[in-house]
């Protein structure tokens, strides 16, 4: 049994466009109202929930038990991708206690911090890591599991922690592979 969708099921997604060997599990819920474009040899796996403006590029994996909150847009770029359970908010409720905490409330008793997420290419997310609203992995970061990422990054290093820090710079050695996919 095949557990991911075939190329005529994807076309009845809410899915604005989908590239070439796209790999979309059956148990993956979409909450968009065609605001997902998806590049080619992408991969989502069970339980992920895809919600608002997502922009997936080409060679992405996101694991199992995912979400990508993209009300505010989420970016995606190539040779990316993030491990079993990361979560990615591109709003988030203001806790500091002066506002109301619930979509359930009014929106003039909430404060929403809001913005993009982007994640560059070469970039890989570890295993229940979050991603903050309004920040930026820029190129080559890598993030170390369960880290809370509330800042924007510099290029090729790695993060760890909550919040997360720079520990380290990042090789580049991928990079030898890539022109094999151009």
């Amino acid at each position: 049994m095949n557990s991911f969708y075939t190329e005529e099921e994807l076309k009845s997604l809410p899915i604005k466009s989908f590239g070439k060997n796209v790999l979309i599990s059956k148990k993956v819920s979409f909450y968009s109202d065609k605001e997902i474009t998806i590049g080619h040899d992408v991969r989502i796996d069970d339980f992920c929930i895809l919600s608002g403006s997502i922009h997936l590029g080409n060679y992405i994996h996101i694991g199992a038990y995912c979400a990508l909150y993209g009300s505010h847009g989420i970016k995606i770029e190539d040779f990316s991708g993030l491990s079993p359970r990361c979560t990615i908010f591109s709003a988030s409720d203001d806790f500091n206690g002066n506002y109301l905490i619930s979509p359930t409330t009014q929106k003039k008793h909430n404060h929403i911090i809001t913005g993009e997420v982007i994640i560059k290419k070469y970039s890989q997310v570890g295993a229940s890591s979050t991603i903050m609203p309004n920040t930026v992995l820029q190129e080559g970061t890598a993030v170390g599991a369960m880290s809370l990422i509330t800042k924007s990054t510099l290029q090729w290093s790695v993060y760890v922690g909550t919040p997360a820090k720079k520990i380290k710079n990042r090789e580049k050695g991928l990079l030898n592979f890539i022109h094999e996919y151009e």
